[in-house]
């Protein structure tokens, strides 16, 4: 939201609950800030009522009474209903879209209205000093009700009982920016409030009060002598006003030192019953904590997609809490191998043979609780949803691309089945045929490919049927390899040697370009990135966007 944001062309951007009512007091406070000669920042804390007895008209332009009629809404009615809750994380934040940014590195991953994400916002605005922020709770009325308070919003300053979301919020203010080290209290900032009639902004720290438009300033100090009863009148209202605001601080770095590691309280059985299609269909990748930015790709590629039934099985605790603080449904694979390689995890190693066992194993499992399942390497790229497509093929058929890269020729030749991207069905000969697989992995010292293979289409290939199956006669499964022009593999055609990969597949038709057949995780990173089949900005950690300007030289 804040990084869209400050790609518009707007003057100003508003980040504000929806839930949120405010008066009109808010327009006549930013047109004052836009009259600012500096950028700037305004916060203004939401206060709460326990009742509201009006509401908007059909249009939305009038507020009407409880007997329906016209009313001007009167700020005295407030004054006596509506009060500040101490650590309130609900507020309305507001911006000048200029040249200075909002603070200095990047914006963690926060789930918005679970905690410290204005906390952190502010905090970091006011130690980066690029822009003038300053308090605004005092003349823009901003308010919830009561009720709603049990809504989405967390009260950061309660400790108990904490929610997943919120000990994951608590993560990331720890791990970015300069809250965990060093906070700013709320009596710091700068106020601007109405008094007498004038808009002023009150700096408590140097006990200096500043009128909206003018060069003069007032002392605070209570020994001053005042020159006149205005500005006695003035200084008596700041007072009151500074005596009520004390009450408004909050400290929350205690919220950041957590014992518990950030984690999701749903098993597998129930992040499958969430995310599953209408078909039953899971989309699964697998991934270690080496291939995070290329996960994130993977994902961010799947979101612009629209395809939301997608699941990470973690192969290390590195990559489950970061996939829990990126916000991805995410299980651990209690039985993956351990000292997984970061830079030496690629085909042909031992650490990639023992890490391709785990993909067969958690595809048997998710199929044996009733789903179907179609497994995804990161390193596959997409350009349209296949499933329907895939589940064109029906019942007790297994598909899977092909990795044979000859462009005449059978597709279906001894160990060219692709372990990498196929689609399983949950019926009795697809879960037979795949406990065959697994079990010949476990005792095989190879990778899980060769398995898949010779498990299926019998070794030498004695199951094949025609140039593009294979038949499994125990369990009645068909094998039926994808046409490489729709699932090409990443040694077919010259695809990723050509100067524009993305405008070939596409004019091809192709459904995926899988970006294989190339040795190292680095050199397969830099083959994707600067392809332009990327999806990911590594420096923000956000998805790529249309409005955005990336250089990815920061990857190599």
């Amino acid at each position: 939201m804040v990084a869209r944001s400050l790609s518009s062309r707007s003057d100003i951007s508003v980040l504000i609950d929806p839930e949120t009512i405010i008066l009109a007091d808010f327009i006549w406070t930013l047109n004052y800030a836009h009259k600012l000669d500096h950028d700037w920042l305004l916060v203004a804390s939401s206060r709460y009522v326990s009742y509201f007895p009006f509401h908007l008209d059909e249009d939305g332009k009038h507020w009407l009474g409880e007997d329906g009629e016209n009313i001007r809404t009167k700020k005295g009615f407030l004054a006596e209903t509506w009060e500040w809750k101490r650590c309130e994380e609900r507020m309305l934040l507001a911006w000048n879209n200029g040249d200075l940014p909002l603070h200095t590195g990047v914006l963690p991953p926060f789930l918005f209205g679970m905690g410290l994400h204005n906390h952190w916002f502010i905090n970091e605005a006011l130690l980066s000093d690029f822009r003038f922020v300053f308090d605004a709770s005092w003349t823009i009325s901003n308010f919830y009700l009561n009720s709603l308070d049990n809504g989405p919003y967390l009260n950061i300053s309660n400790t108990g009982n904490r929610d997943w979301e919120c000990v994951g919020n608590s993560h990331l203010g720890s791990l970015y920016g300069s809250l965990y080290f060093h906070e700013s209290s709320y009596s710091s900032l700068v106020k601007f409030c109405k008094c007498d009639g004038r808009y002023l902004f009150v700096d408590s720290a140097e006990s200096i009060i500043y009128q909206f438009g003018y060069h003069g300033s007032l002392s605070l100090w209570r020994e001053k002598i005042l020159e006149s009863s205005i500005e006695k009148k003035i200084v008596n209202c700041v007072h009151h006003i500074q005596s009520l605001d004390a009450t408004r601080d909050c400290y929350v770095q205690n919220q950041l030192k957590l014992s518990i590691s950030p984690s999701l309280p749903l098993s597998l059985g129930m992040l499958l019953s969430v995310l599953a299609d209408q078909n039953k269909t899971i989309v699964l990748a697998v991934a270690g904590y080496s291939y995070k930015d290329m996960l994130m790709s993977w994902v961010c590629r799947l979101h612009r997609l629209l395809i939301s039934n997608f699941v990470v099985c973690a192969l290390d605790r590195e990559i489950y809490e970061f996939s829990v603080l990126q916000g991805l449904p995410v299980f651990k694979d209690s039985f993956a191998p351990t000292n997984i390689s970061f830079n030496d995890c690629h085909f042909g190693t031992k650490c990639f043979q023992r890490v391709t066992k785990v993909k067969s194993r958690v595809v048997l499992q998710i199929l044996k609780l009733g789903y179907n399942v179609l497994l995804s390497d990161v390193d596959v790229y997409w350009f349209k949803n296949p499933l329907a497509f895939l589940y064109s093929f029906g019942p007790a058929v297994l598909v899977a691309q092909s990795d044979e890269y000859n462009k005449t020729g059978p597709i279906n030749l001894p160990r060219r089945l692709n372990s990498g991207f196929y689609f399983a069905r949950t019926d009795g000969s697809t879960v037979a045929a795949l406990e065959k697989v697994v079990n010949h992995a476990a005792s095989s010292n190879l990778s899980e490919q060769p398995s898949f293979y010779d498990t299926l289409c019998g070794e030498g290939g004695s199951n094949r049927v025609d140039n593009n199956q294979c038949f499994e006669p125990e369990t009645n499964l068909t094998v039926l390899f994808l046409d490489r022009n729709l699932f090409p593999n990443g040694a077919y055609g010259g695809l990723w040697e050509g100067k524009n990969v993305k405008a070939t597949c596409e004019k091809k038709g192709c459904f995926i370009l899988h970006n294989n057949w190339i040795s190292g995780r680095r050199k397969k990173l830099e083959r994707q990135v600067l392809s332009g089949l990327w999806e990911y900005d590594i420096s923000s950690r956000m998805c790529l966007q249309s409005w955005q300007n990336t250089n990815f030289t920061t990857y190599f």
